[in-house]
């Protein structure tokens, strides 16, 4: 239905929203990372169901809160 990706690095995340054979949408989150040769890559991945967005997002939201709040308390 949807991707779009982003390059880090060595790493490489793509974000995949998709549907099941039911019509339930999912997001499922990909990390790539190069291992060793130039064709071998290490994968991990998680899925978000639809009805778990609001909860996954708002807990994400938190977590990305505490970082910037960290970063500016070392800067600070």
């Amino acid at each position: 239905m949807f991707s779009s990706r982003t390059t880090v690095g060595n790493r490489t995340y793509f974000f995949n929203v998709k549907e099941n054979r039911t019509g339930d949408v999912f997001l499922n989150v990909v990390e790539s990372k190069k291992r060793g040769g130039e064709t071998d890559f290490e994968r991990h991945s998680i899925i978000i169901f639809e009805e778990d967005m609001a909860g996954f997002l708002a807990s994400f939201d938190k977590a990305i809160a505490f970082i910037r709040a960290r970063e500016q308390t070392r800067r600070g």
